[in-house]
């Protein structure tokens, strides 16, 4: 089993200063690796019939809208799943969630929670922007969360960090994602592109409400 995770929006709390209102985090997960090798096949695919370099990087926010379609509308008939989770931070008052990194490896453990019935010895996959040394204490946070410390149960095996710009997979999870902050949002598109993907979905949980 493969999974993928990537994050919409900012963990800061300063809104005054541009901090978005929510923070989202994505998990897209594969159970079958031929699967997710013809997903990621398909993507290499589109970037030539979009006419895009062979090392484009599909970038939810910096694509326009008809790409976006194109995406979602290619990778849909795949067989995949994902969970979000859409944390509205204007409702969060307890003092430990202004610290960002606190924050961010919180919700991404809200979000691995609920895929937990779906999980079967994982390697995940993260992003490896930004600090490594944080992203590796973010992996054996995520073990030490969701793993039976009996070790009876090993629904996270492997944590990997590579880099978006060479993994598709990666950038599926950057896309949809995007798609489901964007829902979120007040943008004329706002409904769109959650649509596409909507047979893919398994959960999208917003907290708190």
């Amino acid at each position: 089993m493969l999974v993928f995770i990537d994050e919409s929006g900012d963990p800061g709390f300063k809104f005054d200063s541009g901090s978005t209102d929510y923070f989202i985090v994505t998990l897209v997960a594969f159970e079958d690796s031929e699967e997710a090798l013809a997903t990621d096949q398909r993507i290499q695919a589109l970037k030539g019939e979009l006419k895009f370099p062979a090392e484009f990087e599909f970038h939810f926010n910096k694509v326009k809208k008809a790409y976006r379609e194109a995406f979602l509308s290619a990778v849909a008939g795949f067989n995949w799943f994902y969970f979000s989770i859409v944390i509205n931070k204007r409702k969060l008052t307890g003092p430990g969630f202004k610290f960002k990194e606190s924050f961010y490896k919180y919700a991404c453990g809200l979000v691995f929670e609920n895929a937990k019935p779906y999980l079967d010895n994982a390697t995940v996959v993260i992003d490896g922007s930004g600090s490594r040394e944080f992203r590796r204490e973010l992996g054996t946070y995520l073990r030490k969360r969701i793993n039976d410390a009996k070790g009876d149960s090993r629904f996270i095996g492997k944590i990997k960090v590579q880099d978006s710009q060479s993994n598709n997979l990666l950038q599926l999870a950057d896309m949809v994602c995007g798609a489901v902050a964007r829902h979120y949002g007040e943008k004329e598109d706002a409904g769109i592109y959650r649509r596409l993907i909507a047979h893919r979905e398994i959960y999208v949980q917003f907290w708190p409400k």
